[in-house]
C-alpha cells in the first residue's frame, strides 16, 4: 500500500529523508542503466551512467550526513513508497541499446530539470521557514547540477545517434 506524502506538512527531519530517498532511487536507476547497457570503452554511455551514479550517491550521503547531524538515529518516518516516484531518476524506458554519451548526457538533464521543477513546485505549499530553506537549496542544487552537465557537454560529440562500432553492425546474410 502506498501513501502519498503531503510535502506541504512535512518536518526538517521528513524533508532530508524525502531528499536521501530521492537520491537513492536516481543512483539506483544510473547503476541499473549502466548495468543495461554494459560498459563497451572509456567514455561510453555506461561509463556516463555510471559516474552519474556516483555523484547521486555522494548527494545523498552529504544530504544524510546532514541529517543524521541534526536528527541523531531517529528512525525515518518517510519510506519510498510514499513518495513520488522517479522525481530524479530517469523513467526506465529511456535507455537504448548502443545510445551515445552525449544521449546519456541528455537523459541526466531531462532527471536534474525534473528534479528542480519537483522541488520547485513543492515550495508552493510549505510554511515551515527552515524546511522551505531546504528545498530551496536543493532546488538550487539541482539547478547547479544543470550547469555542471552543461559544463560537460563539450566532451561528447553532439549527436543523438546510435554509438556503433562497425563491427557491432550486424548483417543479416541473403
Amino acid at each position: 500500500m502506498t501513501s502519498q506524502l503531503d510535502i506541504s506538512t512535512l518536518n526538517l527531519q521528513d524533508a532530508l529523508d524525502m531528499a536521501v530517498l530521492i537520491e537513492k532511487e536516481a543512483e539506483e536507476r544510473y547503476l541499473l542503466f549502466a548495468d543495461q547497457l554494459g560498459k563497451r570503452y572509456r567514455g561510453d554511455a555506461a561509463d556516463f551512467f555510471t559516474m552519474m551514479a556516483r555523484n547521486e550517491q555522494r548527494h545523498g550521503i552529504e544530504i544524510a550526513e546532514r541529517r543524521r547531524l541534526l536528527f541523531g538515529d531517529i528512525p525515518s518516518r518517510v519510506t519510498e513508497n510514499m513518495i513520488e516516484c522517479d522525481v530524479e531518476a530517469p523513467d526506465l524506458e529511456k535507455t537504448r541499446r548502443y545510445m551515445s554519451p552525449r544521449h546519456a548526457l541528455e537523459i541526466a538533464m531531462e532527471s536534474e530539470i525534473k528534479a528542480y521543477e519537483f522541488y520547485d513546485r513543492a515550495l508552493q505549499g510549505i510554511q515551515d521557514p527552515t524546511v522551505r530553506k531546504l528545498i530551496k537549496e536543493l532546488r538550487d542544487e539541482e539547478a547547479e547540477h544543470q550547469r555542471l552537465l552543461n559544463e560537460q557537454k563539450v566532451k561528447y560529440p553532439d549527436t543523438m545517434e546510435p554509438d556503433l562500432d562497425p563491427d557491432d553492425v550486424e548483417i543479416p546474410s541473403l
